[in-house]
């Protein structure tokens, strides 16, 4: 009986064998079929650790010495960002950013908002009217910033001409890259013209996703235009606002190439006039690669890519919210 007992439970586990067996084949087997990808992942990674995760370590490092080109490097602690946060300059300039991004996103929201309701309903000619409004956004930073160099120049600008010949609105010509009170405001005017038609397409795309059934059933309850934009079309676009409130705050703060282009051709300074046109890209270039303090440079990044990411997880925290709300 006892041996009996012994056999019927060897029997009754070898059923379990297939099974363990197979289950320790599983992890070779998907590996097996993972590496290929892996294979195909492999040398973007590789260019991606060469170009940009090791220079972003470097860069880091860096932040902790004192270094310019002329001579070598001495570590000197969280002396760089110690310095950062009681430099005058940098806090005008970190001021000035957030100015012309409060001004540039929200620009650029309320105008490609208007511009994607209008161009998605059905009028002749959308799909030019589309293509008109999107043409700035592939256009170079260093063109349109010429161009609107000329337009914005102080004698024979065509802004001026308009505001003073035609319109009558000023008595006089302004030099607007040249004064400190407009010359920001002016170059905002350039970022939000060129961002508009990213922000319609993106619109586009989120009010292509919104039910016509929703629009219907509003109408048969009595809403009128404005009511089906309040609580139809703006809460289902939520998601759509919140991705680009962050990405035009990011892009907001990485503004560089304009301001670089329009100032020194104005003002023959970067950030000029008298730093009124400083953000803190143009401050960080100016310490980095006029001063040749590459340290107190590289900590100056660092705080700034600090701040960026507080401000979006502080945007998405916010809507999120009111999502849940």
């Amino acid at each position: 009986m006892e041996r009996g007992g012994r056999a019927l439970a060897i029997r009754r586990r070898r059923p379990l064998l297939p099974a363990v067996r197979a289950a320790g084949r599983a992890p070779r087997v998907r590996l097996r079929r993972l590496l290929p990808i892996y294979g195909l992942l492999l040398p973007g990674l590789l260019l991606y650790g060469v170009w940009v995760a090791l220079p972003l370590i470097n860069s880091f490092v860096l932040s902790f010495t004192d270094w310019s080109l002329t001579k070598p490097a001495t570590p000197v602690g969280l002396d760089n960002y110690q310095r950062a946060l009681s430099d005058p300059l940098f806090w005008r300039s970190f001021t000035a950013t957030i100015g012309y991004t409060a001004v540039t996103v929200a620009g650029q929201l309320l105008l490609g908002l208007g511009a994607a309701l209008l161009l998605n309903e059905r009028i002749p000619a959308r799909s030019v009217f589309r293509l008109v409004y999107y043409l700035p956004v592939v256009t170079s930073w260093v063109i349109v910033s010429l161009v609107f160099l000329f337009l914005y120049n102080g004698q024979t600008g065509a802004v001026n001409w308009l505001l003073v010949d035609v319109l009558g609105v000023l008595d006089k010509p302004v030099a607007w890259l040249a004064e400190p009170s407009t010359a920001l405001w002016a170059i905002a005017i350039l970022g939000i013209w060129k961002g508009i038609g990213w922000t319609m397409v993106v619109f586009l795309a989120g009010l292509q996703g919104v039910p016509d059934e929703l629009y219907e059933a509003a109408s048969m309850d009595g809403a009128g235009i404005g009511a089906r934009f309040r609580h139809v079309t703006l809460p289902l676009l939520q998601p759509t606002t919140t991705f680009l409130l962050v990405v035009l705050t990011i892009g907001g703060f990485n503004a560089f190439i304009s301001i670089f282009v329009m100032s020194s051709a104005a003002t023959g300074t970067i950030g000029g006039p008298l730093n009124a046109t400083d953000t803190v890209l143009t401050y960080l270039w100016k310490q980095s690669f006029a001063q040749l303090d590459l340290g107190y440079g590289a900590a100056l990044s660092f705080l700034v890519a600090m701040v960026v990411g507080l401000v979006s997880l502080v945007e998405l925290r916010f809507a999120r919210g009111m999502t849940t709300a």
